[in-house]
Formats: C-alpha cells, sequence, structure tokens
C-alpha cells in the first residue's frame, strides 16, 4: 500500500506530537501554568481533539469516520486506553489523577471523531485548528501576554497565519476561488478577521483578560498570509506562458 504525501506527514505529525503530549504530561507541572491559571480541562479537551485528527486521518486519510466500521472504534479504543493510562501514570510523578481530567479527554476525542463523520482532512483540520485557537487563547484566566510577552507574539502571528492559510487552501479546494482577485482578498482576510472578532468576544464573554497588542499581532498574521499568497500568485503568473489568450492555472 503507497501512502500518499499528506499521509505521510500527518503520520509524522502524530509521531512527534503524540510522545511530546506524554512528556508534557508526565513532567511536574510549571510555576507559569499556576501563575497564569489555566484552565487544565479545556486543555485537555484541545490536546485530545488534536490528537484524535491526527489518529484517524493517520489511518483513514482520505475517508470521513464510518461507524458501522471496525477500524473507528479501534481508533476510540486506543484514545480511551492511552487516557486511561496517562492519568493513572500521572500519580508517579506527583500529579493527580482525576476523573474530570479523563472526561476531558474522552469529550474532546469523541468531539473530534463525531465532526469527522461529517468532514473530510483539510475541512476537519480548518475547525480543529479554529477550536484549537479559540480554547489556548482563552486557557488562562491570568494576561499571558504579560507573564511571556514574546512567546506571546508568536503565538498569535502563527496561529492565525495557520488558521489563515488553510482558509486560503479550503476557498480553493471547495468554493473554486484563486488568487489574484478582489472578491479572493476579500473572502481571505474577512472569514479569519470575524473568527478573531470571535474568539476575542468569547475571551470577554468568558471574563478573560486579552490585550490589544495581542489582536494586533494575529491581525499581522492574517494579513501576512494573505499577502504572501497574492504576491506568490502573482509571480506564478508572470513565470507562466499565455494560453488561449490568457493565463490558466493560477492559485
Amino acid at each position: 500500500m503507497t501512502l500518499s504525501r499528506r499521509q505521510k506527514l500527518t503520520i509524522l505529525a502524530l509521531a512527534l506530537y503524540w510522545p511530546a503530549v506524554f512528556i508534557l504530561a508526565h513532567i511536574p507541572i510549571p510555576a507559569l501554568v499556576y501563575e497564569a491559571q489555566v484552565s487544565d480541562k479545556s486543555l485537555h479537551f484541545a490536546v485530545y481533539l488534536v490528537l484524535a485528527f491526527l489518529l484517524w486521518f493517520s489511518i483513514s486519510p482520505d475517508r470521513n469516520v464510518r461507524w458501522r466500521k471496525p477500524t473507528v472504534w479501534w481508533a476510540v479504543l486506543v484514545v480511551v486506553a492511552y487516557g486511561v493510562m496517562d492519568e493513572l501514570l500521572q500519580t508517579l510523578v506527583g500529579r493527580n489523577c482525576e476523573v474530570l481530567d479523563f472526561a476531558a479527554d474522552l469529550a474532546g476525542a469523541v468531539a473530534g471523531f463525531i465532526l469527522f463523520t461529517f468532514l473530510a482532512f483539510w475541512p476537519s483540520l480548518l475547525v480543529v485548528t479554529g477550536i484549537t485557537i479559540f480554547l489556548m487563547t482563552n486557557l488562562a484566566r491570568a494576561n499571558v501576554a504579560e507573564l511571556l510577552p514574546i512567546a506571546s507574539a508568536i503565538y498569535y502571528l502563527l496561529a492565525y497565519g495557520l488558521f489563515t492559510l488553510l482558509w486560503i487552501k479550503h476557498m480553493r479546494l471547495y468554493l473554486s476561488l484563486r488568487a489574484p482577485g478582489l472578491r479572493w482578498a476579500a473572502l481571505a482576510l474577512v472569514v479569519p478577521g470575524c473568527f478573531l472578532l470571535i474568539v476575542k468576544l468569547g475571551s470577554v464573554v468568558l471574563g478573560k483578560n486579552f490585550t490589544w497588542e495581542g489582536v494586533a499581532f494575529s491581525a499581522g498574521g492574517i494579513a501576512a498570509v494573505v499577502l504572501i499568497s497574492l504576491v506568490a500568485s502573482f509571480c506564478r503568473m508572470r513565470t507562466q506562458k499565455p494560453s488561449g489568450g490568457g493565463f490558466e492555472g493560477t492559485v
């Protein structure tokens, strides 16, 4: 069986992500986490949502979840068994084994598998990324930007840049919209911009602190990806030869 390039990358991401999650779950909790008053239940949900995504699309890269097939139940069983083991082993490093933590793990995984029932790889990745950004942004009760300003700025730039990049991919695959063009540029900016607004409104509703610097870095990440995509499209157009009075194949 020949693996596609996308499946190979997904398996690689899983091979890096899963050990990293295990290590972070079995070391003493950093003082910064206590200082920021991070909501660990939201963190557990997000971690297992991503884990379910990587595991499922490593196993079945081109198919949605089909509950009548045994493959999905084996995948669920693996995640549940790991969640139980993960909680039990944490007692060996002085951390608490909590039923509510396992419930959050299970909720994240199940939410993922339900999502993958309806959405294929790219839409699932876009939604999982959006949910993760929302949760990670609103995990802490204290202002993380003040506790770790440089890392916070990098997070906002990369997180919203990645979301925008995935949205542009979605536009190309499912909306048949390719750069350059005013409609493309407007849609490429508006949807990530609306997502940023939703995340910040969520912060207000949840009583979380946020800074306008964070909003500026997030908007900068969105604008940078759109601008780079436009420039790359114009460069490709200039290197292509005219065919039938125009240019074809722009992305």
